[in-house]
Parts: C-alpha cells; structure tokens; sequence
C-alpha cells in the first residue's frame, strides 16, 4: 500500500492515496473500506465516495479482471474541495459505456452500477493507456450537495473495518 502526503513551501497539503488489490470480490470489499478509512482520517465526506468506490471496484473485479494482475485504487484531492477516484484494471479492451436507463430488466442482478456512479458523481469517465490499462475516474465536489463531514460516522465506518 502507498501513501503520499507532501507539502511544498506555501502550499496546502497534496493528499493522495493509492493501493493496489487483487482483482476479487474481496479485493474489491477491500478497496470500499480503505477508502472509507482514508477519507474520514482526512477528514472528508465519505458517503458517496464508499459508494462510487464500491461499484468501480466491483466492475474492476468483474469485468477488468486478468489473472496475475492487480486493480488499482487512487484517491487525491484536487485543490480544496474536489475528490477524485480512479480505479485502474489492465482490460483496456473493456471499456464501459454510458449507462443507459432502462437497459438491465427490473430483476437484473447487474448493469446499474455506472447508473449510479453517474447519479452521485459530479463527474466520470475513462482513459486509457498506457496499455493495457484503462481507468475509471470519478469526481466529487465534496462540499455541494450537502456532503458534510460527521466525525461519529467515521468512527463508526473505522470500527467496522476492523
């Protein structure tokens, strides 16, 4: 796992977070807590987050699997207020489309999980490269929509995940 937190003169912190996990079920449960655990000791809104972490990780241990080759879950905080997420897999070949309402039947197990990426994120989208990876982004202004920070609610996230 890495970890950055560096400061030039006159700067605010950069913070930066990033871990690599194995492309499974359990990776992916990992990833959501992580994040979780970062985001409260940075003392960050995390509820959107958990839930954008979750369906990136999940679609990065279903669909961007290769055997042998990890995920990888980046957060950084981008000036004061905007949280970016990025979920890399080495699948550059299966790029996710635009979610479509309506697609996936209503007793459809899957294929709502960009649906609501696209509903809590500010932003998202794709890159690819260098190959074969490809990443998922996904951008919060953390302090619009009512996306606040509560200390008891990161305690609570920081008992559970462990």
């Amino acid at each position: 796992m890495k970890q950055e937190i560096t400061r030039t003169e006159n700067s605010a912190p950069a913070r930066e977070f990033s871990v690599r996990l194995s492309p499974t079920r359990r990776g992916a449960r990992l990833a959501r807590r992580l994040a979780v655990a970062q985001l409260c000791s940075w003392e960050l809104p995390y509820e959107s987050a958990e839930h954008i972490v979750a369906e990136l990780a999940a679609n990065a241990a279903l669909h961007g699997r290769v055997p042998g080759r990890d995920f990888r879950l980046a957060l950084s905080l981008r000036g004061t207020d905007t949280l970016r997420i990025e979920l890399t897999d080495t699948r550059d070949d299966a790029l996710p489309s635009a979610p479509a309402p309506g697609r996936t039947g209503p007793d459809a197990e899957s294929g709502r999980g960009l649906l609501l990426v696209e509903a809590l994120a500010d932003r998202w989208g794709v890159t690819t490269g260098p190959p074969p990876h490809k990443t998922v982004w996904a951008e919060l202004d953390l302090f619009a929509r009512n996306r606040s920070y509560d200390a008891a609610r990161c305690d609570d996230a920081r008992a559970a995940a462990h």
